[in-house]
């Protein structure tokens, strides 16, 4: 196995990997920047380095000063988290030209599923259901209406190489497809360096569900079933669950094997998702492929009781997966709750700032994967997210009246945070009955607000 591993991220997953590497005997570096100097997970690894300024273009992506801090601290492997440089294929080429395990998916395979046009030929060419869209890239305003005319509105444009909402628009006629396609690609220029667009019908109140997928370097690929995440402000993922509640067993293997037929076409390794959606009448089309550990990824661990980080690990060192299909069982209702410090009642503006007091709830069945403490000043310049609660129970009835009880344990002060939102998510009764799609936050819960 491993003997030292460097960790590129920082926050909650650091901390994740950190404790996995732990109790696999794995040594662990951790990068952080002059904003994280007092950070908690520093004092869990045997190694801390800075890399840099605060802003993230000067340290946690910075692919030359993290590959430095690896060779100086002599480290075997990088475990990337998620988000900063997890799906950049050049930062795992460039830790391959190094002699440097990259812990994730080849960068040939980053490279093609990265791309969404491209992981959508790939998916049709798998057998994955897609959804009716352009073929291939945008050209030009004239181009984009007539795959509009030909798709029929409402159609959705998408970056090609982008994410998380952004370089995203819905058109319901040619003014707004025009102006959504400029708007589009000028939001994906300044996001991801790539101004490219495509086009999708637009499938109307649909559920977001995921599939989660392990494959090692022998062929082996399996996958962990689905999460429910259709709970999303614009494009944003608040609640998680596993299963779905919409899902029954004979659609789960079929969306299950669609996943693993795509990632074999992709030529994948490592841990990855698979993400869909769902219509009202349970049909499903392929969305996006995410080539790295994904935030949520608690929520599959508590209902299958697979260490995901730890294999992630041993795939990369050249092992096999330890079970096969038939040996994955879902047991149980897990949920998670993101925890990010923003006011909700002030449109979800960033709450940077030091919590002053902090007290993280606990009793059978919870977790808490957070790097926050009493006295932390939060940083300006990160990502909002300060926690993921997860509770697990024997029933969806169980697990939501367990996290309304941890959701009312919970404690920050001195900060804005999320917290009072999803209690009032847990209690609701629309959410409680599983009747909710992706528009559900913005067009029902917010709106009402």
């Amino acid at each position: 196995m491993f003997k030292r591993i460097l960790i590129a991220n920082r926050g909650e997953i650091a901390l994740r990997v950190i404790r996995a590497c732990r109790e696999l005997g794995i040594e662990t570096v951790a990068v952080y920047s002059e904003a994280d100097a007092n950070a908690i997970w520093l004092r869990f690894a045997d190694e801390t380095i800075c890399i840099g300024p605060a802003k993230s273009s000067q340290s946690y992506l910075d692919i030359p000063r993290i590959i430095s801090a690896a060779e100086i601290a002599d480290v075997e492997a990088i475990h990337p988290g998620y988000g900063f440089l997890s799906e950049r294929a050049h930062f795992a080429e460039v830790c391959e030209s190094c002699g440097i395990k990259f812990i994730g998916p080849p960068p040939a395979t980053i490279d093609l599923v990265g791309n969404k046009s491209r992981a959508k030929e790939t998916a049709k060419a798998a057998g994955v259901p897609v959804i009716p869209g352009s073929e291939g890239l945008l050209t030009d305003e004239k181009h984009a209406l007539a795959e509009a005319h030909r798709i029929k509105y409402p159609v959705l444009i998408k970056a090609a190489a982008g994410g998380g909402g952004r370089g995203m628009r819905v058109a319901h006629n040619d003014v707004s497809l025009v102006n959504g396609y400029l708007a589009a690609r000028a939001e994906a220029e300044a996001a991801f360096g790539d101004s490219s667009v495509y086009l999708e019908k637009l499938i109307e109140k649909p559920r977001h569900v995921e599939i989660q997928i392990l494959g090692d370097a022998h062929g082996n690929l399996i996958h962990l079933g689905e999460r429910d995440c259709s709970l999303q402000r614009r494009h944003q993922k608040i609640v998680e669950e596993a299963p779905s509640p919409v899902l029954d067993e004979d659609l789960r293997q079929k969306m299950g094997e669609c996943a693993k037929r795509l990632c074999k076409a992709a030529g994948y390794v490592n841990a990855g998702t698979v993400e869909f959606l769902v219509d009202k009448d349970k049909n499903f089309y392929f969305m996006e492929v995410n080539a790295r550990v994904q935030v949520e990824h608690p929520v599959t661990e508590l209902v299958t009781g697979v260490d995901i980080v730890k294999e992630q690990i041993r795939i990369a060192y050249g092992e096999r997966l330890m079970l096969k299909q038939k040996d994955v069982k879902i047991r149980g209702h897990a949920i998670e709750c993101r925890i990010n410090a923003e006011d909700p009642a002030d449109n979800f503006r960033p709450c940077p700032g030091k919590i002053r007091a902090y007290y993280a709830p606990g009793g059978p069945h919870v977790r808490l994967e957070s790097h926050a403490y009493a006295g932390y000043e939060i940083p300006r310049y990160y990502d909002s997210l300060i926690g993921k609660l997860l509770v697990w129970g024997e029933t969806r009835e169980e697990a939501l009246d367990r996290m309304a009880r941890a959701l009312d344990e919970y404690i920050v002060e001195g900060v804005k945070t999320t917290i009072p939102l999803q209690r009032e998510i847990m209690r609701h009764p629309r959410f409680r009955s599983g009747d909710v799609d992706t528009s559900f936050m913005d067009t029902t819960f917010l709106a009402a607000k």
